[in-house]
């Protein structure tokens, strides 16, 4: 199968959420949550990371995430991640309570599309201070792809983590799973990273974007937002609508895509120093905020 009907599939059986210009929406992806080890590229952002979600919680936003939110190449276990990084996770419970959370999977949470293996491992866990069961994400669903639709203006967005426009991520993620664990994590000490990774290679990142460009262009310029290259991407109305949230293990930033109001931004999140010299998180509007409605067909 290739790119185009690995796309084709996932749009055909993606799920539909509705949505006017009053709803909010924050789109995240490729957080790589470890376990806190020398290899959690997550654990230098989780401040930043940490300090966003309630901003964005406290607003009002629904939240999107559109894969490889879980690092599970590096680590064999949910729990451990969340062991990890529970603070993050208590804060997602919050947004998944009040029905604003929405779970796409990716190459590296691959493990995710089995409904069976998302009730075990993430529905509840075992709290050691109490000594019982908790509750975490209660009838949590991930899913492949999901498409937002306008309910005036009927226009679509296609949301999907991108690496259905990558064969050997997609078919082969078991392999290259394997080869993480044993090989290119233990290599990421002396500064050796992955090369089967499009976000580490150059060559493989470009192919990946042409192959979801040529979709786009072939499915009446459908606007889709991906991650999956870890590049940002922010098309002005006229060019091909591909979007690319890019990714929360920047080095001392992460970068999201808002919808607000019926526009549409790129922001990133980083450490500035403020006038009176305190180190703040602080967001920056990077591209936006547009229309979406100029991005219409």
């Amino acid at each position: 199968m290739n790119s185009r009907k690995r796309l084709d599939r996932a749009y055909k059986n993606a799920p539909v959420v509705h949505f006017d210009d009053n709803d909010k929406f924050i789109f995240f992806s490729d957080c790589h949550r470890g376990d806190k080890s020398f290899a959690d590229d997550f654990a230098r952002n989780e401040n930043i990371y940490h300090h966003a979600l309630e901003h964005y919680y406290a607003k009002g936003f629904t939240y999107f995430e559109l894969g490889d939110g879980d690092e599970l190449w590096e680590n064999i276990s949910f729990e451990s991640i969340l062991n990890a990084h529970k603070n993050v996770y208590r804060l997602l419970q919050k947004f998944h309570l009040e029905k604003r959370l929405h779970f796409i999977y990716g190459n590296h949470d691959m493990v995710y599309r089995d409904p069976k293996y998302v009730k075990k491992h993430l529905s509840s866990y075992f709290d050691p201070k109490d000594g019982r069961e908790e509750i975490l994400f209660e009838n949590l669903e991930y899913h492949e792809a999901i498409t937002l639709k306008h309910c005036d203006t009927e226009q679509e967005l296609f949301l999907c983590h991108g690496h259905q426009a990558d064969w050997m991520n997609y078919h082969g993620w078991r392999f290259n799973r394997f080869l993480v664990r044993i090989l290119w994590k233990p290599l990421q000490v002396f500064g050796i990273s992955d090369p089967t990774s499009p976000a580490k290679n150059y060559k493989e990142l470009i192919k990946v974007e042409r192959r979801i460009k040529t979709w786009i262009s072939n499915n009446n310029n459908l606007i889709t937002m991906t991650g999956h290259t870890h590049r940002p991407r922010f098309p002005q109305p006229g060019d091909i609508p591909f979007f690319n949230d890019g990714s929360c293990v920047h080095p001392r930033s992460i970068t999201g895509i808002e919808i607000e109001k019926g526009e549409i931004s790129l922001v990133k999140w980083n450490i500035a120093t403020h006038n009176d010299g305190t180190l703040r998180v602080m967001r920056v509007l990077l591209e936006g905020p547009k229309k979406l409605i100029d991005y219409r067909k």
